[in-house]
């Protein structure tokens, strides 16, 4: 090899003194400085290119890493330099031809130090007074790319680029041992991988789909002529830039296309045809980070989750320079299907200049994979960095950990873990007690620390105000979400019990704080985000398995090595109490609080209403899919309560579980399993869970039924035991609420016993007065989920178009 390398220098200085007798001003320009100029003696010109030094230093490419969903669609991508590199077989033929014939003709015949092709590119710019062909080989310049790109620091930087001859030979030097490293073939895929073709491009498959819309493997004629002449000055011809760019970037692709011409690799009749035609840019956008990303709100979580795991480097610079940088592949478990159907189901109801915000996510049950996250503002900062409009930087459906805020009340959702510690204990189908109208929490109730956490100076009363109370049973305590009855509930089975249900089920406060274990815990008055409810609701529907919100399946790295992500799961409770729990919480749909919405396939859930309409929720599931729908005001739900207020194109008295997140589940739900098989839960074991007995609940109801068909209508003891009579008679005096006023002020933690604000009716709304027939006075201290009645007698629903706000 050094006797093949000292024949090509002594060859090249041969050719330099040949082109010195035939020009003295080349002479003086090349040979000059070669042996003189950079002080080197003649005699140590053989040691200068025969001692050479080792191949640069090869830093692994910048390149883009992506996130795909379920298809490998890419739906977000991060990155330093918008680089894709692909092998030399994925490059057209015509586009290896191209940058060759502009760059480099001789490429395939001199060994790195081209000075034939180096003094014709000379005599040839000189004659044209300016730059026609390259005088650098191609290797030379894959040198210098590659030591810009491998720089630690500005300094480095300027030395690769900096034009002296000191520079030159140091490069001329690296090209020859380049060359002695890799094979032509690899050279020119190195190059067309690293080099900058302008408009943010690096390499050629980025070039080519930014430029035209394409692939490196698809790239026409003209197309390879346009990216071939681009790379001599990315930035002048940058097409990006306007017009004045695009006419320089034509003038250097039709100056390719003749180069290629007169060396034959086309003909004259297709350069003539070529140069005829437009150069059909197609710049194709090239976003980068979750702000541009198409779902922004799950790309935050994937980002978030990469950010803390150490798992994906051990400190947080190396994992931000490992996802800008690292060209990796990210499957995640976000499915289009779901991500739109939530998406479409927030959009229709909630404007994203609202000042009160959707959010929801969808969880798989069994596997914990995020099918969805969606919330009703648009990602990314407002004008002016201004607090309110139509954008949010929160991640409204995660915790803080992922970018969320400190989340919301989760309210009547958590009666649910009270139902299974009971179930668990041995409660079973038709147990219950009578209730009192109202309840003192004043002793019975201690938390996992053994402390008594009583509230003795705290009345609780049922979502229906002052009512006379009743016999219920853990169906009917549920179905119609009664308070006491669950305060009561959680006292007999143990306030701590129920706290170690939730957090066996994965409940955890949005902020990251101890959960609060006050007597109130089962009313949700601690401040949940939707990922960790629906993931918690998604045990019951893999029948007592809870497994950790996971959303990314797989990375596959630049070498194209997998790494696979396993679901973690475990089980929690057991199988027949989730399947018991599931045959109560499906009663919510037809006899309960969401009766008359339905998807059309079994479901199960629960509605959520907090105390004083600060904030609304409902959670559910089928044996496929689980979601969680919250709703609240982004400036402070205890500040701005729900009621009063026009969300969307519609206005509400009051936003109560079932008359905004519960619509927002259904229509979300069932587009999102429009493909999916319907299945049933499996059914109780009544020899488990049946027989069980309540005192005076029968004849309760038998009294209820007789009063139905009596067609009593606002008598409150008739109405404050049935659904169907409920809602009339929640429809009465506005002054009810002082009780639980008093209440919330002696005591914080008194969940749904606070009293509720009063109601606000917007002046310019002609509809939203009390004397309007479609707006009649509402009991603002109602603080609870009732049976939606049939729309035309939605009278806390008033439809306006939205230039009424």
């Amino acid at each position: 090899m050094k006797q093949i390398i000292c024949v090509t220098v002594l060859k090249s200085i041969t050719w330099l003194g040949v082109a010195g007798a035939l020009s003295g001003v080349l002479v003086a320009a090349m040979a000059a400085p070669v042996v003189s100029g950079a002080g080197l003696a003649t005699k140590n010109v053989a040691t200068t290119f025969l001692d050479l030094p080792p191949a640069p230093r090869e830093e692994p490419l910048s390149q883009v890493t992506r996130l795909v969903d379920i298809h490998g669609r890419t739906f977000a991508q991060f990155y330093e330099a918008n680089r894709t590199a692909v092998p030399l077989a994925k490059v057209a033929p015509v586009m290896r031809q191209a940058i060759v014939a502009i760059e480099d003709a001789r490429f395939y015949e001199h060994g790195g130090l081209d000075v034939i092709g180096t003094l014709r590119a000379l005599l040839t710019n000189t004659q044209a007074g300016g730059i026609r062909q390259g005088g650098s080989s191609l290797t030379q310049q894959l040198v210098k790319n590659i030591l810009v790109e491998s720089s630690r620091t500005d300094a480095e930087r300027d030395r690769a680029r900096a034009p002296n001859m000191a520079r030159k030979i140091s490069e001329l030097r690296l090209a020859l041992a380049l060359e002695k490293k890799y094979r032509k073939d690899e050279i020119l895929e190195k190059y067309l991988n690293i080099a900058y073709f302008g408009a943010g491009a690096h390499g050629i498959e980025a070039a080519a789909r930014r430029f035209f819309s394409t692939t490196a493997a698809g790239l026409t004629l003209t197309q390879a002529a346009t990216l071939a002449g681009a790379v001599r000055t990315p930035y002048s011809t940058d097409p990006s830039l306007g017009d004045a760019h695009r006419a320089k970037l034509k003038t250097r692709r039709d100056l390719v296309l003749d180069r290629m011409a007169g060396l034959s690799l086309i003909t004259q009749e297709q350069a003539a045809r070529a140069k005829r035609s437009r150069l059909a840019i197609k710049l194709r956008p090239e976003p980068g980070g979750c702000a541009q990303s198409e779902h922004p709100y799950f790309c935050l979580y994937v980002h978030r989750e990469l950010m803390t795991n150490q798992v994906f480097g051990g400190t947080p610079a190396i994992r931000r320079a490992r996802l800008a940088s690292g060209g990796l592949v990210i499957r995640t478990s976000l499915d289009p299907v779901a991500q739109k159907a939530a998406e479409r189901a927030i959009r229709r109801r909630v404007a994203p200049m609202d000042t009160e915000v959707a959010a929801e996510a969808m969880v798989e049950p069994g596997t914990g994979w995020i099918r969805a996250m969606a919330a009703s503002k648009e990602f990314g900062r407002n004008p002016g960095d201004s607090k309110n409009g139509p954008r949010t930087t929160f991640n409204l459906a995660a915790d803080v950990r992922h970018g969320g805020g400190q989340g919301l009340q989760a309210g009547s959702t958590f009666k649910v873990f009270t139902l299974a510690t009971a179930l668990k204990q041995g409660w079973k189908f038709g147990d219950g007690f009578d209730t009192p109208g109202a309840l003192v929490p004043g002793d019975g109730y201690r938390d996992c620390k053994g402390r008594p956490v009583n509230a003795p100076g705290t009345t609780i009363h049922n979502a229906s105000g002052e009512g006379e109370g009743g016999p219920h049973s853990i169906e009917t305590g549920t179905w119609k979400s009664v308070n006491i009855f669950y305060m009561m509930l959680e006292r007999k089975v143990g306030l701590c019990n129920v706290v170690k249900t939730a957090r066996a089920l994965g409940i955890r406060r949005a902020d990251g704080t101890p959960l609060r274990e006050v007597p109130t815990f089962t009313l949700g008055v601690n401040e949940m985000d939707p990922l960790t409810v629906a993931a918690s609701f998604a045990t019951f529907a893999a029948r007592g398995r809870y497994c950790r919100p996971l959303a990314i399946l797989e990375i596959a790295d630049r070498d194209g090595r997998r790494t696979r992500v396993s679901p973690a799961c475990h089980r929690v409770i057991e199988r027949e109490v989730a399947d018991a729990v599931n045959h109560v919480l499906e009663g919510v749909f037809d006899k309960g609080t969401m009766r008359g919405q339905g998807i059309g396939r079994p479901a199960a859930g629960k509605t959520g209403t907090n105390n004083g309409y600060t904030s609304a929720w409902f959670a559910g599931y089928t044996p496929n899919l689980a979601a969680a729908v919250s709703v609240g005001d982004i400036r402070g739900s205890y500040k701005h309560p729900l009621t009063g207020v026009q969300i969307g194109d519609e206005y509400y008295g009051s936003v109560q579980g079932a008359s905004l997140p519960g619509p927002i589940w259904v229509d979300s739900m069932s587009a999102a399993l429009r493909d999916t098989e319907a299945k049933g839960f499996p059914g109780p074991d009544m020899s488990r869970f049946g027989g069980g007995h309540t005192p005076g609940l029968e004849e309760a109801e038998e009294r209820e039924e007789r009063e139905a068909r009596g067609g009593r209508r606002g008598g409150h003891r008739a109405h404050s035991r049935r659904p169907g009579g409920l809602f009339e008679w929640l429809l009465g005096r506005p002054d009810r609420g002082r009780g639980q006023a008093r209440a919330r002020r002696e005591h914080p933690d008194a969940g749904q016993s606070r009293g509720a604000p009063p109601r606000r009716a917007r002046p310019d709304h002609p509809r939203a007065s009390r004397d309007h027939p479609r707006v009649r006075r509402q009991r603002p201290h109602i603080r609870h989920q009732h049976p939606r009645p049939r729309r035309e007698h939605r009278p806390d629903r008033v439809r306006r178009d939205r230039h009424h706000r």
